[in-house]
């Protein structure tokens, strides 16, 4: 059995692999992780091997306690890998990334794809059917786009996230709403469409903690995955636990 510890920029994901089946997933932040890590050691006694996956700080201490309670990888550019990476700067991949591209080549072999992950930034990611990683796109997360409106404005709110009413907002709160959401909905739809101009037999991937908000307003036909990334590193720990 597998353990699966995601480090991201507001939560840690934790989940529990079979060979390939999900057992189990848990959320929690970075204060509670080795407890939560110990739990699941002690609930699942067959849990030997782990692969961590982080795109913010995580301390050495944290890092050598959780080395102690199972033997774990951290993701990075150098592991085995199960496509070829033509990114021109590599080393700065995000790791989140890595393995959203290696969960698309598992999933959708010798087919194009885009993994669209939509959480505190969002990421697009294009894989050829040759497994060849190309590269993608970074750009402002829903909740990083209202945090935005606020901090750099005197007086807009900051607002939860809301699907608007009408694209014509009558007010400064649903104004906001729909300049957030449509404006992230038309800017996925118009990337979507770009690489369908040259790869017609695009699949397209969405993921990431708005992926089922936004799912339920594209027009576009895609694949709705929560748990995406999880699968990604579970395949890359194996690709390097079979070496």
């Amino acid at each position: 059995m597998n353990l699966i510890i995601d480090v991201g920029n507001s939560l840690v994901k934790l989940a529990v692999f079979n060979g390939n089946l999900l057992v189990e997933t848990q959320t929690t932040d970075i204060n509670s992780i080795l407890d939560k890590i110990s739990n699941l050691k002690l609930k699942y006694d067959r849990l030997k091997d782990g692969i961590i996956s982080s795109v913010a700080n995580i301390s050495k201490s944290d890092l050598k306690a959780i080395h102690e309670i199972i033997h774990v990888l951290v993701l990075n550019n150098t592991l085995r890998l199960p496509f070829n990476n033509l990114y021109a700067t590599p080393q700065t991949l995000g790791v989140d990334r890595l393995a959203l591209v290696g969960a698309a080549v598992n999933r959708f072999p010798n087919t194009n794809c885009l993994v669209i992950d939509a959480g505190t930034c969002i990421t697009y990611d294009f894989i050829t059917s040759k497994a060849n990683y190309l590269g993608g796109a970074i750009s402002p997360g829903i909740r990083m786009r209202y945090k935005a409106l606020n901090t750099f404005t005197a007086k807009l709110p900051l607002l939860t996230t809301e699907s608007p009413n009408n694209i014509i907002g009558d007010s400064t709160n649903q104004s906001i709403h729909s300049g957030v959401v449509f404006g992230v909905i038309k800017e996925i739809e118009g990337v979507i469409g770009e690489y369908q101009k040259k790869y017609p037999d695009l699949t397209v991937i969405l993921t990431g903690g708005d992926g089922n908000f936004l799912s339920k307003q594209l027009k576009s036909s895609i694949f709705a995955n929560s748990n995406f990334l999880l699968e990604g590193l579970n395949l890359i720990l194996q690709l390097n636990s079979n070496e």
